[in-house]
C-alpha cells in the first residue's frame, strides 16, 4: 500500500510540473499538486 501511495504521488507531482508549464487546467493543477503532497504525508505518518 505504501509503495502505491508513493506512486500516486509522483504521478501528481508530475501532472502537477507538465501542467505548471502548459497553463491549460489552471486551478486543477495546484489541487494535484496538494493532492500529491498529501498522500506522501499520509504515507509518512502510516510507515512509522
Amino acid at each position: 500500500m505504501r509503495s502505491l501511495l508513493y506512486l500516486i504521488a509522483v504521478i501528481l507531482v508530475i501532472g502537477w510540473i507538465f501542467g505548471f508549464f502548459v497553463y491549460t487546467v489552471g486551478g486543477l493543477i495546484h489541487i494535484l499538486l496538494v493532492l500529491a503532497v498529501i498522500s506522501i504525508l499520509i504515507s509518512i505518518i502510516r510507515g512509522r
